[in-house]
């Protein structure tokens, strides 16, 4: 059996910068450990997986260290193959997830336009151990599936060094970093304890929770937003009652062949 496999650099208009991801289309599901292989094999921080049935696409995600519910960055580089390489009929697709009905759609100039759903921000104690491994202090602290954690300067974040085995047992997918912008609106950066891939370049699903919350914020509801990864990433993101609207561009990087 083979697999085809695209590699696509998500939230970006250049090879090599955003975040890659790998997308595997299949005709029928194959199994979770299969599929969690195929993740490991590829050590990108996101391996999709999609089944067209009726028009519609079931989609998964695995991360080398486990499935996951929801991604950003794979959603839209699965968006970017199906529009350009498996002949979709119109400019939107319909996904089905573990979080739910997710829709994507392609403007005139390739802008890809994700409809997720927008997560609230529970307010919660800065865990001690934050202290602890980040050479800066956040000024609070949220919990989403992920921890958010906000910061007073975007020089913090682009300094930020966390000492990540120390927040291991934290209940959390994530660890999302947050300022406003010097620039644009928000900026931020993610890490991951438990994951080989220590930091996300560039999120799509923390925007769920950044977006929220720098809503309240700054009294408004459209946003331009750069994560600060060494990759960087670029994103555009709206917020429509309990949807986040994010968007991005991507590019192919690499076609190859999965010999199973």
């Amino acid at each position: 059996m083979e697999i085809t496999l695209y590699q696509i650099d998500a939230f970006t208009k250049k090879i090599f910068g955003g975040n890659p991801a790998a997308v595997c289309p299949l005709d029928n599901w194959i199994s979770a450990d299969l599929m969690q292989n195929i993740a490991i094999e590829n050590n990108l921080a996101e391996t999709a997986f999609f089944v067209q049935k009726d028009g519609i696409y079931e989609i998964r995600w695995f991360m080398p260290s486990g499935e996951i519910n929801l991604c950003g960055h794979a959603t839209l580089a699965s968006a970017f193959v199906i529009f350009n390489y498996l002949n979709h009929p119109t400019d939107e697709i319909v996904f089905t997830s573990q979080s739910g009905e997710l829709r994507a759609s392609r403007s005139d100039n390739d802008l890809i336009t994700l409809n997720f759903p927008a997560w609230e921000n529970k307010p919660i104690e800065i865990p001690t151990e934050i202290s602890t491994a980040f050479n800066h202090q956040p000024i609070a602290a949220f919990a989403t599936r992920d921890l958010l954690l906000i910061f007073e300067t975007e020089q913090q974040i682009l300094e930020l060094q966390p000492n990540l085995p120390l927040l291991k047992h934290l209940p959390f997918l994530g660890i999302n970093c947050t300022a406003k912008g010097n620039e644009v609106d928000f900026v931020s950066r993610v890490f991951d304890a438990n994951d080989a891939i220590s930091e996300d370049p560039v999120t799509g699903s923390a925007h769920c929770g950044f977006v929220p919350y720098w809503a309240k914020q700054l009294g408004k509801t459209t946003f331009h937003a750069k994560q600060l990864s060494a990759r960087g990433g670029e994103l555009f993101c709206e917020l429509k009652g309990d949807r986040v609207f994010i968007s991005g561009y991507a590019v192919a990087y690499m076609k190859a062949g999965i010999n199973l």
